[in-house]
């Protein structure tokens, strides 16, 4: 048989198994309410469009502008000619906004974690990761010669005794999610800061769910959790609360981004960030910075959500992150939920087996400051419904 062949009897498998994904279309801007081809209008409850910022005006208009100012593209890698200074200017806007040194850009938060490991850890050095990190971070820590020692999700005291175990290696990078986006839940910071000082590790988080979401600012799980300024490095991403576009980055001191401008393999080899994104990303820090009153918001409607879907009986994760799974536990339900859902004009996205543990099926809902309490009322009322149809309420 073919590779052809083989590939065709596999897509066929997951079709009947009910696990192939579909892409459905927008037609129209992200947003609270978004246009799907073939169904119309339906409340959005699975984008990562947490500020509702993906269709600002202000974004778009400096997008716009920043084209017919610096062009489409630069055609090169940033250490040839692909440097501008709007690159700089979002470079140290990061870092200020994040309480760091400097940050180097990367075209996504996958690009800052694939190129992180690789070119900080060798041999002699060991990458402490969480049992549930982002699958860029898993990728990343392959790429690496360095030893690879995983622990419990959220288990403090297990990678404690981790870093105990393995005081031999020269270099200690502990790296974990801040929010673990399947989950909505939040590392245990405060004492992962403690136990990275008392083993000299040094901390990374990706920031990627918690940037623009959690904190009273949107600094995300540190200022959430209160040790903001005690974290060694960040990695995050421009595609999510900040715009909802494209690029990523790293974040720390300045001899950790100097060395990544170096040896970083994605950076060195990518084509830089378009002056649109760049812009736009701009645009993005100033609306949050000038006002954080879209991050009230956003958390009075995860408040309101969770607190209703909880009245209703409905199995979901504790927390206060506006990423709200509702746990089923047959993936084939999780599923067909899912599109009922849709047909009753609520996009929410169903995920099963392997993306979550076996038996832990879900609807993963995520909230926007761009909903209004219409829009989550109409999403609650769905839910109801159709979780009743399936005998889970």
């Amino acid at each position: 048989m073919s590779l052809v062949q083989q590939l065709a009897t596999e897509v066929a498998e997951m079709r009947s198994a009910g696990t192939f994904k579909t892409e459905l279309e927008l037609e129209g801007p992200q947003g609270a309410v978004v246009k799907v081809k073939g169904k119309g209008e339906v409340v959005m409850l699975t984008s990562n469009n947490y500020l509702g910022l993906a269709n600002h005006p202000e974004i778009v208009e400096a997008a716009e502008k920043a084209e017919s100012d610096y062009g489409y593209g630069l055609a090169s890698v940033r250490f040839i000619c692909g440097t501008q200074d709007i690159h700089k200017k979002l470079e140290a806007r990061i870092a200020a906004f994040f309480g760091t040194e400097d940050t180097i850009l990367y075209g996504s938060c996958w690009n800052a974690n694939e190129g992180l490991f690789q070119a900080v850890c060798d041999e002699p050095d060991g990458i402490f990761s969480d049992e549930l990190n982002h699958a860029s971070i898993i990728d990343g820590i392959r790429l690496s010669k360095a030893r690879r020692l995983r622990y419990k999700n959220r288990d403090a005291e297990g990678l404690d005794a981790l870093l105990e175990g393995n005081k031999d290696v020269r270099r200690k990078l502990i790296m974990t999610d801040g929010v673990f986006s399947m989950e909505g839940s939040l590392a245990p910071l405060p004492r992962l800061v403690e136990i990275a000082k008392k083993h000299d590790g040094f901390l990374v988080v990706d920031e990627s769910h918690g940037t623009g979401v959690l904190g009273a600012t949107g600094r995300g799980t540190a200022e959430e959790l209160g040790v903001f300024g005690k974290i060694d490095a960040y990695t995050s991403t421009l595609g999510k609360a900040l715009g909802g576009s494209h690029g990523g980055f790293t974040t720390g001191p300045t001899a950790l981004v100097e060395y990544l401008r170096q040896k970083s393999r994605p950076y060195l080899f990518s084509n830089t960030l378009p002056p649109a994104v760049v812009m736009g990303s701009l645009a993005a820090f100033d609306v949050l910075e000038r006002d954080s009153s879209v991050v009230t918001k956003l958390h009075e409607n995860t408040k309101y959500f969770r607190a209703k879907l909880t009245a209703m009986g409905l199995n979901i994760r504790p927390g206060v992150h506006p990423i709200v799974p509702v746990i089923i536990g047959d993936t084939a339900k999780a599923i067909a939920m899912s599109k009922q859902l849709l047909d009753r004009g609520v996009y929410v996205s169903g995920f099963g087996y392997p993306v979550v543990p076996q038996g832990q099926a879900r609807l993963r809902c995520q909230i926007s400051a761009a909903h209004e309490r219409e829009h989550l009322d109409r999403a609650i009322d769905a839910i109801r419904a159709v979780a009743t149809e399936h005998g889970i309420l």
